[in-house]
Order: structure tokens, then C-alpha cells, then sequence
């Protein structure tokens, strides 16, 4: 028999790896048969760690910019052997890294998850897996790429300021100073939003608010933004400003369209991708994946879901274990999941539930007895 463990982090308690094998000693204890553990992840928080862990790589800490120009302590994951940056745009230009009394995002920039790529790109990265929550910003990536040396020009041929508030200065783009490794490299987008660039439904509509852009500050960024679009257009000769996520952080990702020709996939799918799990579950006889909470949420593009979905295009069976599982469980058989387990056995505090020893415990426990059944 040939079991595939693939479970995400239990937040607060176990990390994917930790939680897969804590699954694949319980499967051992019942059944004598090849067990697969791979790092699961949905492409936001957390996803660096399991790519880290998963594949033995290490974490990167280089100073940057931050949002609004103070320094601050980026990181990111470096695979040397896959020549792999994994990097999440939060830890340089996230709104976690503003304070509440200056957020402004005409004043807000992308500049230092541009100097984190540089950095990976100077280290020998040539493959960028990137997640782009959480952002601060709604520069439409102005600052990332004069960061990577695009210069951006006003109608007097001087280069504008790297924030927001420079979008309606731009006349032209200039592509001398680009720095040639970036051409080299190639970047794949988890984005789990459709939104467009511009309109009701586009960066500065939708996301800015929580940001800090108010009425006034809004129409200065959104005129700003329609200008950088029809700039970039005249420079490049194509238009991604109504494409399916290039609202995504404020507007990053129609720059990642545009100029680094970057491909913007479902964050579940870029991860499941990247550690080529369709192929395990492709020989496997039985799927165990699962989450700290299985609720109806789960059926929302979550790692889980994606699991289940490849284990259904060949006909596998899917088991889910969660700290905790709803009653809400009935729609996701009707999805396709065979089963979902809660791995508490007794009842206890939230505190002692999120344990460490507890939850690799009752991981371990619950599969076992899966297993006893199953085989």
C-alpha cells in the first residue's frame, strides 16, 4: 500500500511537516507500507516555512524598505539546489509593517520586495514562487520595479518618486538600467483575487480602504494608476490591466503581468504545482490531508480542497483530519471527501488542545485507528 500524507499547519501548534509525520507514525503503527510526506501550504502565510522545511532549504533575512521608507528585516526562502526564491511581499511591504497614524498609500511603496528579488536574483534565484497578501500599498508596483532599475520618467525626463502619489507624473519608461539578471528569471503569483486593475471592482476600490485611502486620496490613485496602465501599454504593446488579478496588492500584480511576465495561478494550485503532488497522488492508494479547523471554509480554495481535488481526478480516497470539525462537514462529501475526522478524543481547553505534544499525539492517535480500519 502507498499512502500520501499531505496536511497543512495546525496555526499555533504544528507546522505542515510536523503534522504529516505525526500522520505517517500512526499509518506505520497499523500497516506496513510506503508512506509520502509532503509540505502543504495555500500560497499565503506559512507557505515559506513549508517549502523551507520541505525541501531543506534556508531562511533569507536582508534589510529593506519598508512601505513607508523606514528599514525593516525582510525574509524569504532560498532552495540553492532548485536555484528557488519563496518570498511573501507582507514581509517587506505588508500592512502589518505600518503604523496606524501614517497609513496613506499615496505615500505607501513596493521598493523593498524589488531590493528582496534583487537580493535572491544576486544569490543565484532564477525561479520565484511569490505571495502577494497582505500588501500596504497601492503603488501598482511602481516602487518593486524602480527597484529592479525600471526608471519611470515625467513629461521633464526626470525619474519620479517611487509611491503612489508619482503614478500620474509618469510620461515614459525607460529600460536601460533594468538589471540584466532579471530577465533570467521567471515568477510565479499566488493569487487567490480576479479583480482587474481599475473600476468598481479594481485595486483601489476594493482593497484601498483598509489601507488608509479615503475618497479624496482614492481618485488621485485611481486617475494615477490609469495613467501608469496607459504608459506601460505604449511601452510594451500589450494591456493587462483588465486581467484576472492584476488589482491584487494594489495593483502589484499587473505590474508582475506586465513587466516581468509573471504567471498569477490559485495559490493552492502554484503550491501543490511546485512540490509536484499530482504525481504522488497519481500511485497512491489513500490521501490523508487536513487543517487545524475542517469548516466550510475548507471548501474555499484551501489547501485541503486542492488535495481532494487532485485525489478525485484519479479516483482516489481522501481522508481529512482537523484539531476541530464542523457540522458543516456534509458539504464537503458532497464535494468529494470521503471522510473528515476531528482528532480531539477527549474534551480540553482550547490551551492544552494547541499543544504541540498534544496535537501530534492525537494526529498520530486518529490515524492509527484510521488505519486499523482501513487495512
Amino acid at each position: 500500500m502507498r499512502v500520501v500524507v499531505a496536511m497543512d499547519s495546525f496555526k499555533g501548534s504544528l507546522t505542515s511537516l510536523e503534522a504529516g509525520n505525526a500522520v505517517k507514525k500512526g499509518i506505520l503503527q497499523e500497516a506496513s507500507c510506503q508512506v509520502v510526506v509532503k509540505a502543504l501550504a495555500d500560497g499565503g502565510e506559512g507557505t515559506t516555512e513549508a517549502f523551507v522545511e520541505g525541501y531543506g532549504g534556508e531562511i533569507i533575512t536582508v534589510a529593506v524598505e519598508g512601505p513607508y521608507g523606514r528599514p525593516v528585516e525582510a525574509t524569504y526562502g532560498w532552495l540553492k539546489e532548485k536555484q528557488m526564491a519563496i518570498m511573501e511581499m507582507a514581509s517587506s511591504s505588508g500592512i502589518m509593517l505600518a503604523k496606524k497614524s501614517e497609513m496613506n498609500p499615496l505615500k505607501a511603496s513596493t521598493f523593498g520586495f524589488g531590493e528582496m528579488i534583487l537580493d535572491a536574483a544576486g544569490r543565484g534565484a532564477r525561479t520565484f514562487l511569490l505571495g502577494i497578501g497582505g500588501s500596504a500599498t497601492n503603488d501598482g508596483g511602481l516602487g518593486m520595479l524602480t527597484a529592479l532599475g525600471y526608471e519611470y520618467l515625467d513629461k521633464e525626463g526626470v525619474p519620479v518618486d517611487k509611491t503612489g502619489e508619482s503614478l500620474g507624473k509618469i510620461c515614459s519608461v525607460s529600460f536601460e538600467k533594468v538589471h540584466p539578471l532579471i530577465s533570467q528569471c521567471t515568477f510565479q503569483v499566488a493569487c487567490d483575487v480576479n479583480n482587474p486593475l481599475l473600476g468598481e471592482r479594481g485595486a483601489t476600490a476594493v482593497y484601498g480602504p483598509q489601507k488608509g485611502v479615503t475618497p479624496e486620496t482614492g481618485k488621485v490613485l485611481e486617475e494615477g494608476l490609469l495613467n501608469f496602465s496607459k504608459v506601460t501599454r505604449d511601452a510594451l504593446h500589450r494591456d493587462h490591466s483588465d486581467s484576472s488579478g492584476a488589482g491584487a496588492a494594489g495593483g502589484l500584480g499587473f505590474s508582475l503581468l506586465s513587466y516581468l511576465n509573471a504567471e498569477l495561478k490559485e495559490g493552492v494550485k502554484l503550491v501543490l504545482e511546485a512540490v509536484k503532488l499530482e504525481e504522488d497522488v497519481k500511485h497512491a492508494d489513500i490521501i490523508f490531508t487536513g487543517e487545524g479547523r475542517i469548516d466550510a471554509q475548507s471548501s474555499m480554495g484551501k489547501a485541503p480542497m486542492g488535495v481532494m481535488e487532485l485525489a478525485k481526478k484519479y479516483n482516489k480516497r481522501v481522508i481529512a483530519l482537523g484539531g476541530s470539525v464542523t457540522k458543516e462537514i456534509s458539504k464537503l462529501n458532497e464535494l468529494g471527501m470521503d471522510a473528515c475526522f476531528s482528532i480531539l478524543n477527549e474534551v480540553v481547553t482550547l490551551e492544552e488542545a494547541m499543544k504541540k505534544e498534544t496535537a501530534e499525539k492525537n494526529l498520530t492517535q486518529t490515524a492509527s485507528q484510521i488505519m486499523r480500519l482501513l487495512v
